[in-house]
């Protein structure tokens, strides 16, 4: 065993997190009574961040399936919450972008999400919210490197 590494196992720690995460958010989107999945929230949130996106790009920053994610987007464009729109540089090719209706739909998943951040973080200084951030983030760069090199 390498003797400057910890002994707990880190993919443990983030997979019990982000597992607890996800059961506290698919609860607070229940009682939020936004109409929509955990999965249907967190695609809508990505559209949000990544607008006029093609449906592939979509999912693979998503980590799903391009079939799972139509599945949802059929659901959120039923719903009224995201267009489809053809991307003018290849007519074959779906652009995924919010309506105007998704906006409030939006508002009440930010305010979960930010609600059960401050619970996840709770008794946390400033300082060390931050450190955490900001070694989640290089963690995430350095894996990110790995992946990239290895394609």
């Amino acid at each position: 065993m390498d003797t400057d590494l910890p002994t707990r196992p880190l993919g443990f720690l983030v997979g019990d997190i982000a597992r607890l995460l996800r059961r506290r958010f698919e609860r607070a989107l229940t009682a939020a009574d936004t109409g929509l999945t955990a999965a249907e929230a967190r695609t809508l949130a990505f559209i949000e961040h990544y607008p006029d996106q093609r449906q592939g790009a979509l999912a693979e920053r998503l980590g799903v399936e391009p079939m799972t994610l139509c599945g949802f987007l059929d659901r959120l464009e039923t719903a009224g919450l995201v267009e489809r729109r053809p991307d003018p540089s290849d007519r074959r090719a779906k652009l995924v972008a919010l309506s105007p209706t998704a906006e409030p739909v939006l508002e009440r998943i930010h305010d979960e999400a930010i609600a059960i951040r401050r619970a996840a973080l709770q008794g946390m200084s400033r300082a060390e919210m931050e450190a955490a951030y900001s070694l989640l983030e290089r963690m995430r760069a350095n894996l990110g490197a790995l992946a990239e090199a290895e394609q």
